[in-house]
């Protein structure tokens, strides 16, 4: 790891860290601004850490134009729109920025953004955005990339449509401005993405080649890829978060409503702590339970001066006697008392080696 500290506005991400849960706001406004502020209230009742936004307008991502180049047709949510009119109806107005970003640090929530192009970069950077995620589809805007490193902030890179050799040329353009603060999040490009695509070991590829932090940004129905990436060393989560399904819009179908969210956080703290750390100390309860387990008593009453047999010993429940290791220095000994049916041998009554 070249970078084993990152920092996100309050918030430190390493290997030993709890995981940075963000709500993507995305589209879930539906163009009302109100809307916009309860849902990130929503985020953060739900368990929220980060509220992140998308900055761009249509004509900065594309043109209105509606030849076959711009119709979408991929069998997605969107197919029969054209770009510019998605992202007209997806885009979250500039003017609304600056309100957003104050209630959600009212909320005690992060905020920040994806910027689409180097405008984007300038306004947020008016905001004070402590982060920037590269999304996606901008993976290999490579000039994009490095004018967002060169900020030196922790940037955030999206992998869902990049082959290994994209991921790479998008880290080293960072680190070659001398931005480390590098995050890859694993991402299926597919809206909704089926959880047979998940593929998370990718993650720890990610982290193994690259030296870098690793997370994920999901698009799976409901809360379970989440959790299983935990598991598996992420340190960054982000679903897209909505206030009611109801709602509508262009993200609403892979989006967690409040409950869904709260409760996929719920199981990602769940298992941090599953995950805990490398022990081998007990726990009071378990020493405790110690007694439980096996070791040598007798079960055939024996008087003084006999030789200990097979018949007089077993290894048995509870642990109260000596520990089974002992059992063959003992067979074949003579006992200096006599023993009933019951009762635990101790180290005292045997001269015995460890």
């Amino acid at each position: 790891m070249k970078n084993s500290m990152i920092h996100i506005d309050s918030y430190e991400i390493t290997d030993n860290s709890n995981v940075f849960i963000i709500a993507e706001l995305s589209a879930n406004h539906n163009q009302d601004l109100q809307l916009a502020i309860d849902t990130i209230k929503a985020a953060k009742r739900a368990g929220a850490d980060a509220i992140k936004l998308q900055t761009y307008t249509p004509d900065t991502l594309t043109i209105d134009c509606n030849n076959e180049y711009f119709q979408i047709n991929q069998g997605s949510l969107w197919d029969g729109k054209t770009l510019y009119d998605l992202y007209k109806e997806a885009y979250t107005p500039w003017d609304w920025h600056e309100k957003l970003f104050a209630v959600a640090k009212e909320e005690g929530l992060v905020c920040f953004s994806s910027p689409f192009d180097t405008t984007a970069v300038d306004f947020l950077e008016r905001l004070n955005a402590p982060a920037y995620k590269i999304a996606s589809f901008e993976i290999q805007d490579i000039p994009l990339i490095k004018y967002v490193a060169q900020k030196g902030k922790p940037i955030i890179l999206s992998s869902g449509i990049a082959t290994k050799e994209d991921i790479e040329l998008a880290i080293n353009t960072c680190r070659e401005v001398g931005n480390d603060q590098i995050i890859v999040l694993k991402c299926t490009s597919s809206y909704p993405a089926p959880i047979e695509l998940a593929n998370l070991n990718t993650m720890l590829d990610l982290k193994n080649s690259f030296g870098v932090q690793i997370g994920l940004s999901d698009h799976t129905y409901g809360g379970l890829v989440p959790v299983v990436a935990t598991t598996l060393g992420a340190k960054i989560i982000e679903k897209h978060f909505i206030l009611n399904k109801s709602i509508g819009g262009p993200d609403s179908d892979f989006s967690l409503d409040e409950t869904e969210f709260a409760e996929m956080v719920k199981n990602v703290r769940e298992a941090e702590k599953a995950i805990g750390n490398v022990t081998y100390e007990l726990s009071e309860k378990v020493e405790k339970n110690r007694k439980f387990a096996r070791s040598l008593f007798i079960v055939k009453d024996i008087k003084a001066g006999e030789i200990i047999t097979e018949e007089h010993i077993r290894s048995i429940r509870p642990g109260y006697g000596l520990h089974p290791k002992y059992y063959d220095q003992i067979i074949g000994k003579t006992i200096s008392l006599a023993l009933e049916r019951g009762t635990p041998l101790k180290k005292e009554m045997f001269n015995l080696e460890d």
